[in-house]
């Protein structure tokens, strides 16, 4: 059974050698991801959204950061050689695993349109298993002027909400979060968070917090069971 999941976003930025120039004003959401991610016991499934889902990627799985400017190199476990074309959450999973000296079963990517009854099903399938389950996934790419996206007002409503679901572990309300809004305002994270409220409760929220460096969402928080 699931005991514990941590919600935490898998941008580049979390990598200091890859915000060199930055890595100070990106402290704090790494900080909180690593300290999030390491209160969840072994061995770890990973849940994420990726283009090239459904995808499953085991170990032994190692690859690099060369493709998003430095040749860092991450493990899922093993020795194996570096796979250059792993998808970034699989990179961030490897990179958190080696943080937290944790083991990883594998790490789940779901396509982007996921719709949320299927979502649903796949967090009441991964219900019995015993691990600690790591949810990866961004808020909107739309805040402000400094965002990648260009700015949407909407923006800031829409993570304020996610943020208050998370917090109060809010299943149903993670449920209703409509897939074509956040598609709009850039959240790749909806259909995770939606994996995680179809894991079967209760839950209670140990602690949640947001951060949006660089115009960009970053939710993080860990549930338990009361």
């Amino acid at each position: 059974m699931i005991t514990r999941a941590a919600v935490v976003p898998h941008p580049p930025l979390l990598v200091p050698e890859l915000v060199a120039g930055a890595a100070a004003e990106t402290a704090p959401v790494r900080a909180a991801t690593v300290a999030a991610a390491g209160k969840l016991p072994g061995p770890w499934v990973a849940v994420a959204v990726g283009g090239s889902g459904p995808a499953t990627f085991v170990p032994p799985l190692s690859g690099t950061f060369l493709g998003y400017g430095v040749d860092v190199p991450v493990s899922l476990g093993g020795n194996e050689p570096p796979d250059p074309r792993l998808p970034l959450p699989v990179l961030v999973t490897a990179w958190l695993r080696e943080r937290c000296a944790i083991e990883v079963s594998r790490v789940e990517l779901v396509p982007p349109d996921l719709a949320p009854s299927d979502c649903v099903s796949f967090g009441q399938r991964l219900a019995a298993e015993d691990c600690g389950l790591l949810v990866l996934g961004d808020g909107s790419t739309r805040h402000g002027p400094r965002s990648p996206g260009a700015n949407d007002e909407r923006s800031g409503p829409f993570d304020d909400h996610v943020h208050a679901l998370l917090a109060a572990a809010d299943t149903d309300g993670l449920l209703a979060l409509d897939p074509e809004l956040a598609r709009e305002l850039g959240a790749q994270g909806r259909a995770a968070w939606q994996v995680l409220a179809g894991v079967p409760g209760p839950w209670r929220c140990a602690s949640a917090e947001f951060f949006a460096p660089f115009g960009v969402g970053y939710h993080v928080a860990v549930w338990e069971r009361p």
